[in-house]
C-alpha cells in the first residue's frame, strides 16, 4: 500500500466548545499515538484529508503525517469518526508505526463474480463477513481482499479458510470457520402470501351481495304489499260504487211507477 501524505499542525486547545469552533473553521482534530510516547494533539484541514481518502474503499491505511515543527511520521490511520447526520469527518486517530514491525489490522472483503446459484438457479447471495483480520508489515497492508464467489451454487458457502493470500506476507488471524459468503435458496413463502390474501379478499363481495339480495327481496316485498293494498282499495271502491248505483236505480224507478 502506498502511503498517503497529510499535513497537520500541533493543536493546543481541548474541550468540546473550542474543538467545535475549529471544526466550524474547516479543521479536524486528531490524536497521534506512539508506543512508549505521549499522545500528540494535531489538527488538519478537512478538505485536504477528504481528498486524500477519496478513491479508497477502506479507512485503515498507511500515511505520511507531516506535523509542522516536527519530523515526518509514518502512521496508520486507525479510526475515523463521522458526524451522524452530515457524514463529515469530525475526528481521526493515528498510530505511529515502524515499517519493519508487523502489525494486526482488519482489511475489507470484496466479493467478485456472479454465483451460478444466483444467475442459473435463482438463489440469493448473502455477504456475511465484511472484514478479516490479518498480520503483515505496514508496507504490505492491502486495501481490500477479493474473494471469488462465481462457483457457488445454492446451499454452498465460502469461509475464511478459502481466502487465498501470499503466506510469506500475510497471516490470517480470523477464525477459519467463519463464513464469508453463501448462496441461499429463494424464499417461496413470500410469493404464496399475496395469493392467500387475494383469496381472503375475494370472499367480501359475496357478503355484500347477500346483503344486497336481502335488501332487494325486502324492497320487492314492500312493493308487493303496497300494490296489493292499492289494488284492494281500488277494487273495493269500484264494487261499492257499482252496487250503490244498481240498488238505487230499481227503487227509484219502482216508486215513480207507483205514483203514476
Amino acid at each position: 500500500m502506498k502511503a498517503l501524505k497529510v499535513t497537520a499542525e500541533p493543536r493546543q486547545i481541548k474541550g468540546s466548545g473550542p474543538v467545535g469552533r475549529i471544526r466550524r473553521d474547516g479543521l479536524v482534530p486528531g490524536v497521534v499515538y506512539g508506543e512508549g510516547k505521549p499522545a500528540k494533539l494535531v489538527q488538519f484541514k478537512l478538505h485536504d484529508f477528504e481528498q486524500a481518502l477519496r478513491g479508497h474503499s477502506g479507512e485503515h491505511m498507511l500515511m505520511d503525517l507531516e506535523v509542522k515543527g516536527d519530523k515526518m511520521l509514518k502512521v496508520l490511520l486507525k479510526e475515523v469518526q463521522h458526524h451522524p447526520v452530515s457524514g463529515k469527518v469530525i475526528h481521526a486517530d493515528f498510530h505511529e508505526i515502524s515499517l519493519t514491525r508487523k502489525l494486526r489490522i482488519e482489511v475489507p472483503i470484496k466479493l467478485v463474480g456472479e454465483p451460478v446459484g444466483v444467475t442459473q438457479q435463482g438463489g440469493v447471495l448473502e455477504h456475511v463477513l465484511r472484514e478479516v483480520e490479518v498480520e503483515c508489515l505496514p508496507t504490505d497492508i492491502p486495501e481490500q481482499i477479493e474473494v471469488d464467489v462465481s462457483a457457488l451454487s445454492i446451499g454452498q458457502s465460502l469461509t475464511v479458510a478459502d481466502i487465498k493470500v501470499d503466506a510469506s506476507k500475510f497471516t490470517l488471524l480470523s477464525d477459519k470457520l467463519l463464513a464469508i459468503a453463501a448462496v441461499a435458496a429463494p424464499r417461496v413463502e413470500e410469493e404464496v402470501a399475496p395469493a392467500e390474501a387475494a383469496v381472503e379478499g375475494a370472499a367480501e363481495p359475496e357478503v355484500i351481495r347477500e346483503k344486497k339480495e336481502e335488501g332487494e327481496e325486502g324492497a320487492e316485498a314492500a312493493e308487493g304489499k303496497g300494490e296489493g293494498k292499492k289494488e284492494g282499495k281500488a277494487e273495493g271502491k269500484k264494487e261499492g260504487k257499482a252496487e250503490g248505483k244498481k240498488e238505487a236505480k230499481p227503487e227509484g224507478k219502482k216508486e215513480g211507477k207507483d205514483r203514476g
